[in-house]
C-alpha cells in the first residue's frame, strides 16, 4: 500500500498493548498506545489513521470513547475488541459508527487485515485497489520451515509448536499454519510438510496392495487395526523429512492479482502458493487467506 498506517490502541492491559505494538510493528504499521479513554483522547492529536479500542475499561469505556472520537472526528475508522459475553455491547458500537468489531482473543493476522480494511474504507472518493499476493501472504520469517535432512521426528516437534499459541492474552494470539515448508541448506524451498504427508506415510504398503475379497472382513476387524497406528509412527519418526513430504507449491509473483492466484489454486488443485519477489520467496498464501478477502469483497471493504 506504500503508507505506513499509525494506530491508536486502547487497552488496559499491559501486556496486550506491549504484545500488540510489538506484533503490529512487525507488519509495518506505526504504533500509538493509551492505556485508558482519557489518554486516548489526549492522543488524538497525533494524527492516528485507525484506533483499536477496548470496550470494557476503568474510567471512560469504549462507548463513551467511541463517541468523543465520532464527535470529533466522524471519518477516523474504529475497530472494537470484546469478550465473548460482551457481543451485545459490541453490536451497539457497531451501531454507534464503529467500523468493525473482534471478539478476544483475536488473531494476530485478522486484526492486521482488519486494520487496512478500516483505513481503505475512510479514503472518500479514493478508488479502492484489489491487493496483490504479497498484501495477503503469511511473510516467511512467520511460516515453520524444517531442513529436508532433518528427521519426521523432528518436523514433527516443530508443527506441533506450530500449533501451539506463540503469543497469547485474553485479547490477541498468533497461530501456527499446520504445514511445514521444506528448505534445503541454503534456505531453497524443495517442498511442503502437512498432516496429510504424514498421514499418508504411515500407512503400510499392503494396505494398498491387491488382495483376496475374502481378506476384506479381516482387514476392517479390530484386531487387524490393533497396535498398526503406533508401530507405524515408530518406523516413520526415524525417516528424513524429503522422503515423506510433498512436492514444493507452485510459485506466484508477490505483485500477482488475487484472481490469478485463486485462478492458480482451482485449475491445479493446491491449497497454498509460494510467493516470491525478485528470484526470492517472501512468503505463502494460503486459501484461507483469499476466503478473508472474499469476505471483505462482498461487505465492500476490499
Amino acid at each position: 500500500m506504500g503508507k505506513t498506517l499509525k494506530v491508536l490502541m486502547v487497552d488496559d492491559e499491559v501486556q496486550f498493548r506491549t504484545t500488540t505494538k510489538k506484533l503490529l510493528k512487525k507488519r509495518g504499521f506505526e504504533i500509538v498506545l493509551a492505556e485508558n479513554g482519557e489518554e486516548a483522547i489526549e492522543k488524538l492529536k497525533e494524527g492516528p489513521d485507525v484506533v483499536i479500542l477496548d470496550i470494557k475499561m476503568p474510567g471512560m469505556d469504549g462507548h463513551q470513547v467511541l463517541e468523543e472520537i465520532k464527535k470529533r472526528f466522524p471519518e477516523l475508522p474504529v475497530i472494537m475488541l470484546t469478550g465473548h459475553g460482551a457481543m451485545p455491547s459490541a453490536k451497539e458500537a457497531f451501531d454507534e459508527g464503529a467500523f468493525d468489531y473482534l471478539i478476544k482473543p483475536c488473531d494476530i493476522h485478522i486484526l492486521a487485515s482488519k486494520i487496512t480494511d478500516a483505513y481503505l474504507s475512510a479514503r472518500k472518493g479514493v478508488p479502492l485497489e484489489e491487493k496483490r499476493a504479497s498484501d495477503v501472504m503469511i511473510p516467511l520469517d512467520e511460516y515453520t520451515t524444517v531442513k529436508s535432512k532433518q528427521t519426521v521426528k523432528e518436523a514433527i516437534m516443530q508443527l506441533k509448536r506450530s500449533f501451539i499459541l506463540k503469543v497469547a492474552t485474553s485479547r490477541i494470539m498468533e497461530t501456527g499454519h499446520r504445514s511445514i515448508l521444506v528448505l534445503d541448506s541454503k534456505g531453497r524451498v524443495l517442498g511442503i510438510l502437512a498432516i496429510t504427508d504424514l498421514l499418508k506415510a504411515i500407512m503400510p504398503k499392503y494396505l494398498s496392495a491387491p488382495k483376496p475379497s475374502m481378506a476384506d472382513s479381516v482387514q476392517y476387524s479390530p484386531m487387524f487395526w490393533k497396535g498398526m497406528f503406533i508401530k507405524e509412527v515408530k518406523e516413520l519418526v526415524k525417516k528424513r523429512v524429503d522422503e515423506v513430504m510433498s512436492l514444493a507449491p507452485l510459485t506466484i509473483d508477490g505483485g500477482a492479482n488475487l484472481m490469478e492466484a485463486a485462478y492458480m489454486m482451482v485449475t491445479n488443485k493446491v491449497r497454498r502458493l509460494v510467493v516470491e519477489s525478485s528470484g526470492e520467496v517472501i512468503g505463502i498464501l494460503r486459501e484461507q487467506d483469499l476466503f478473508f478477502e472474499m469476505e471483505k469483497a462482498q461487505r465492500g471493504v476490499f
